[in-house]
């Protein structure tokens, strides 16, 4: 959908709104993207401040909640599992592949549900219906970076410096956002249609952590599985984290080029399907 102003010759007019059908099914216009950027402020900051009001320890479980899952995580797959690491200490290891993992999943799930739980509003009030997914992938951002904070002190207990690959981080957040965004057009829109979704995608998310390398390293993948594995996106994302965060880890980036174009495909189809479904959001949500 798009908005144009009309009326704007006769200023003792009052101007009115025309929404009329987009003129092509990837069409961003961005123009009006621009235009509802406070709206788009707004809904982060909403979901924000929701998540964490009328609780004791408020942002501070943006941190608690990855520290505590490293904690047990590493008794269970480190201490009683015997997981290797690639020779890195475990916990740095595994808090490395947390934070993009913890961030997928939040942004996922939260984007999957946008329009459905918005749909008071949808029905109600016309605006671009790509924010919603779109804001929430960014919202789980500010959880990312206080995760990051924490993961700064546990580099210091293990007595891990940085390198300057670190200043690359957030061009891996940047695709793990992309990769997010891609998908939730899809769920989102499905999720509209079919609320099987709401069921689906939980278990999704779930198993999404073990065919992904967050507990364990891709060196104990077999060698003939590697190159379907590496078709995982989440696989880029993640080693992309470790490489830029743990000195000295080692990531073969040629295999995520086929990824980076199943990302594109994704989000290309992911969009078209958005715009064709976003006519009849408020009829059938």
């Amino acid at each position: 959908m798009s908005v144009v102003n009309v009326d704007q010759r006769h200023p003792a007019v009052l101007p009115h709104v025309r929404i009329q059908p987009a003129k092509g099914l990837l069409e961003l216009d961005l123009v009006a993207l621009w235009q509802y950027r406070e709206l788009i402020h707004i809904l982060v900051w909403r979901d924000v401040a929701v998540r964490y009001k009328q609780t004791l320890l408020g942002v501070a479980w943006a941190m608690f909640q990855p520290v505590a899952t490293m904690v047990i995580f590493t008794v269970v797959f480190s201490v009683m599992g015997k997981i290797p690491s690639d020779g890195f200490p475990y916990p740095v290891f595994l808090y490395a592949g947390l934070l993009p993992w913890f961030y997928i999943s939040q942004a996922l799930s939260r984007g999957g549900t946008s329009l459905v739980g918005e749909a008071p509003l949808i029905s109600k009030v016309y605006f671009l219906r790509l924010i919603l997914p779109l804001s929430a992938t960014i919202a789980p951002l500010v959880d990312l970076f206080l995760a990051f904070i924490a993961f700064l002190g546990l580099m210091a207990w293990f007595q891990v410096m940085p390198t300057w690959r670190i200043l690359l981080l957030p061009l891996f957040a940047g695709l793990g956002a992309m990769i997010t965004l891609a998908a939730g057009l899809w769920v989102s829109a499905l999720y509209v249609r079919y609320r099987d979704v709401g069921h689906i995608l939980p278990m999704f998310i779930q198993l999404g952590m073990f065919v992904s390398p967050i507990l364990y390293p891709v060196s104990k993948v077999p060698e003939s599985w590697r190159a379907i594995y590496a078709l995982n996106p989440v696989v880029s994302v993640v080693e992309g984290f470790r490489w830029a965060l743990i000195p000295g880890f080692q990531v073969d980036f040629s295999m995520a080029l086929p990824s980076l174009g199943i990302v594109f495909v994704v989000f290309i189809g992911g969009l078209i399907y958005f715009r064709s479904m976003e006519r009849t959001f408020a009829d059938v949500i």
